[in-house]
Parts: C-alpha cells; structure tokens; sequence
C-alpha cells in the first residue's frame, strides 16, 4: 500500500476529518490522496503560522484532536507559533511535517532544517525513520497527543516516504495512560481545610476546560459558597453571569480581585499552573492554605507552595471533593457577598471608560454592545491586543468550548485563524471574532481564506490605527511621544479590503450601531466584516485597574 494513501486512512480511522495546510511540491502526495475521498477536507490556508491557528480553534472549540500539513523548513518553523500556542494551552493537535530525505538530510537540501529545530514547541517531536513505520509512529503521535495532559506532537515524514508501495506495519492495540483514582486521604484533607475556611475561594484555568471539569467545578464552588477567580485560559469555564463568578486574574484585573484573595483564608487551585503571567510574576499573594489540582507534576510548588497537592484529573478530583465536602459542615457563608462586592468595585473603576459614547468609542464600550448584538450561544474568538485584557474583564462568557483566546503564549494574529477553525468544527454555530487592528495586520490574509473556502464567520475589527498597548507604555514610561506607534497619517479602510478579496463589510461607531450591525452581519449569509473606530488615547486597563 502506497504511504500516502496509509497516511490519510490512519488519519480518518482517528476520526480526523479537516486537515489544515497550504500546499507545497513536498505535500502534494497527500493532497492526491484527500482528493478523491470524501471523509476528510483539506482546508488551505495563506500562511503557515494561521494554519496551527487554525488548527488550534478547531480543537479548542470541539475537544477533538485536529490536525495540520506543512513543508519542511520555512513552512514548519512558520507553523512553530501555534504550536507553542498549543503547548501552552494542552491543545491536542497533530502536525504532519513533510521532512528532508534521509539519504541526504545534512546536506542542505531544499528548506531543510535540523527535526530537532521544534523539539521545544511540542509536546513530542517524532521523526519517522523508515517508510514501512510510518504508520506506527503516526498513531503513536496521536496516542501521545491526545494523552492528558494533552498537546501538539510534531511528526516530521520523508518526502521520498509519500510514495512508495511498502507493507505497511501496524502496532497492536495501545491503552492511553490515564490518571486513575484519585488520592483519597490528601482529597479528605481538602475537604477539611476548605470546609474550616471561613473565606474560601477558588482559582480555576485551563484545566477544567481540557478535562470538561465545568459543572464539576460550579457544584464544589456552590457547595463551599467560594467565590470563583479565573485566569487568562480559564475564561469562560465558569459562567460570567453566576453569583459566585468574581473575575479574571491578568494585566487589567484591579486592585479589587487582588484585596479578594489576598483577604482569603484558604484558596483551591483547580486546573491552574499558576503562570508567571496570570500570577503576576507570582506578586499576588495567595493564601498560605492552598490546595492545588493539576495534571502537571512540575507546575506543583511552582510560585506557590501548596499544603495540598494533587497531581490528578481536574473532572474525577473535583467531584471526589465534592463528595468529602457534602460529609461536613461548611464554615463559609458569604461567597456570592464577597463576589458581589468585587464585581462592583470593578465596574465601578470601569465607569470612567464605559461612560463614553462618543465616536471614536473606547473599547469596553465596544464590546460591551458587541455582547448586546451577538448571540449568548454563538462561539467568540478573542484576538490579542490591548482590547483583550479589556475582554477579559468586561465581555461575559458563559461555556468553555464557545470561547477562543490564547493563554499566556498570547500571540496576535491568532484571532481570525482560530476562528475559521472554530466555524469548521462547529458548522451549526454562529462564530464571531474579535481582532484589533494590529492583530487583523498580522493575518489578512486570511479573509482570502474565508471567502474561498466560503466560510461563514464574522470578524470585528476594533481599529485605533495604533498598537495601542504599546505607545501608551511608550509614552508613560519612556521619552517617546504619545502614540509613537500609531499610523494615523496612513489609515486603512478594513472594510475596502474585506471588499477586495469578495467578502461583504459594514461599518459600526457608536454602541446602537455596533449591537445592530453585528447582528445583521451574523444574520448574514456568508463572512461579513465589520469595522468599528475606537480611541487609540484610552487608558490601558493595566493602568486604569490599578491607580
């Protein structure tokens, strides 16, 4: 059997059916092979670095394992990006890199790069050696890939592999390693410190989206009455709009969130690594009674020293807890207060921006009205720039799998990718992004993508003609002028562009209009772009939050 045909049919028995890539001379065995099958679509992409992206949003949005196809050397490391952004987050996703031929690797060939190039981009970087083990080493890949934690894993395959007519080896059959019961006695000792807390809280990442650990995690956070803190990947899985939900911990988060877990008296660390980033370099202080749940064994102790460490599925120890706490008498009484209290001191240092209605609006007032006219139940991606820490603190979201963002990689340009990922995955669902300018810059070319794929997402771009983020800091930390990185003497009309690859564009500037147009624009058939001005001189939440 030929290895391309071995390839796509390993691929489709795994239940992969879109695979994300741009074609290349290298690649185009498998693309022969996708062409005359029904059961899996090739998507094509206009640059590598939105193809991980996009690849990414497909996972993110469905759980499922996605997969990409890139050329050896500048389509590889140009697919590096996502795939950090992968690693970063347990993402599974497999990237099929089509690799120098053996017989003349270390001789320069064509984009040629040493396989051990990616080696700490992925979760594992597998080089197959010889045609007849292709297929062994792909469904290992996979295997791993899709292991908890979950990640990307890298498989770099011979060009001259593709092709030939070998006997194709298959592995028997491999159970993926799973962590099973959990630890009973360190699961009662929780429940006794968190029971005793008279001010518990919670702090919930990524985790519990990667181990579908939601409703786990509002019935203990309702059981202790807790107030529940999320962090950059955690946004979105625990609902905006529940009593107990007290904010997302990040650049913009306040002085507010801070005071609510510094006056804590025991804190459950529930799918968290406790990053550098969403921990502030490890500045805000945590309680000395901490129970950390986590599936990495080296993110234990890492920033904080727990009294508690679970290294277990965030699902199966949250429920285990659950059951430990319904035993005892629950100290805590006033979680929903606490919350309450810290959401309203953060609105209320939110009012100075959100009271303004003028054209160019600011960017809470964007998204605020952007919330107004999307759907509850449509899929969002969020862009990196300025405006997302805005986002985190402002734009409710209410379901794990309907919110895009990266986590602490925060790499711009990932907005429009993940999204055409998130529509692929989820063709039933309305699916909007959320993009700045700067980040919209950095992956035009995808609109191409949209409109010949014909995919329908709708894409908000909030244009300030500045990165915004950086001038401001610019200007107040350094001798540099206010905007320094702005171009407003050379403005563009993203909506002439939209125009220009054949997709339709509105315009939004004050709230009416962005609530109805972005709902026009998803009630539309086909990818409609909309462009809404917005203040490049508003105050930055990292320095609004926190005067």
């Amino acid at each position: 059997m030929k290895v391309n045909e071995a390839i796509i049919d390993c691929l489709t028995e795994n239940g992969i059916d879109t695979l994300f890539g741009i074609p290349g001379k290298q690649s185009l065995p498998l693309n022969e092979s996708i062409s005359v099958r029904d059961d899996i679509e090739f998507v094509m992409a206009r640059h590598e670095t939105a193809v991980s992206h996009q690849a990414w949003g497909y996972a993110e949005t469905s759980g499922r394992l996605s997969a990409t196809v890139v050329i050896p050397g500048p389509g590889d490391m140009n697919a590096m990006n996502g795939l950090k952004n992968s690693l970063n987050d347990c993402t599974p996703l497999l990237h099929i890199a089509i690799e120098t031929e053996p017989e003349i690797r270390g001789g320069d060939g064509i984009h040629e790069t040493p396989p051990d190039t990616y080696n700490n981009v992925v979760k594992k970087n597998i080089t197959v050696e010889t045609p007849q083990s292709t297929v062994v080493a792909l469904q290992q890949a996979i295997d791993i890939a899709m292991t908890p934690p979950k990640g990307p894993v890298r498989i770099g395959i011979p060009k001259n592999f593709l092709t030939m007519d070998v006997s194709i080896a298959k592995q028997g059959e491999v159970k993926l390693q799973s962590f099973g019961d959990v630890p009973e006695e360190l699961v009662e000792h929780a429940a006794d410190l968190l029971a005793e807390a008279s001010a518990p809280i919670i702090i919930a990442g990524g985790g519990i989206r990667a181990s579908d650990a939601s409703d786990e995690l509002k019935t203990v956070a309702e059981r202790l009455e807790a107030p529940v803190v999320l962090t950059y990947k955690g946004k979105a899985v625990f609902p905006d709009d529940h009593d107990l939900a007290a904010g997302v911990l990040c650049g913009g988060t306040g002085t507010a969130l801070n005071e609510l877990i510094a006056d804590a008296d025991a804190a459950l660390g529930a799918g968290t690594d406790f990053d550098a980033l969403t921990m502030q370099n490890w500045s805000v202080d945590v309680p000395d009674n901490l129970v950390h749940i986590t599936l990495g064994v080296n993110d234990i102790g890492m920033g904080y020293e727990p009294k508690i460490g679970i290294v277990a599925d965030a699902a199966r120890t949250l429920n285990e807890l659950n059951d430990a706490l319904a035993s005892r008498t629950i100290a805590a009484g006033d979680g929903v207060e606490r919350a309450r209290e810290t959401r309203e001191a953060i609105n209320d240092r939110l009012a100075r921006v959100r009271e303004v209605t003028e054209t160019p609006v600011t960017s809470v007032v964007a998204l605020d009205a952007l919330r107004e006219g999307i759907p509850r139940d449509s899929i969002v991606s969020i862009d990196v720039g300025g405006f997302r820490l805005w986002a985190l603190l402002t734009f409710p979201t209410y379901k794990p799998l309907d919110y895009v963002a990266p986590g602490s990689w925060a790499t711009m340009g990932s907005g429009l990718p993940s999204a055409i990922g998130a529509k692929l995955a989820n063709p039933d669902q309305d699916v909007v992004t959320i993009t700045g300018d700067g980040g919209l810059l950095m992956c035009l070319h995808e609109l191409h993508t949209l409109v010949s794929e014909t995919i329908d997402v709708t894409v908000v771009v909030l244009n300030n003609s500045d990165y915004a983020i950086i001038s401001e800091e610019a200007g107040r930390d350094y001798q540099m002028d206010k905007g320094e990185y702005g171009w407003d003497d050379a403005p563009v009309s993203y909506t002439t562009i939209a125009e220009g690859v054949g997709m339709g564009s509105m315009r939004a500037e004050n709230p009416t209009e962005i609530t109805e147009t972005v709902a026009e624009a998803i009630g539309r058939d086909g990818p409609t772009l909309v462009e809404v001005p917005t203040d490049p001189y508003e105050p930055q939440s990292s320095v609004l939050m926190n005067e």
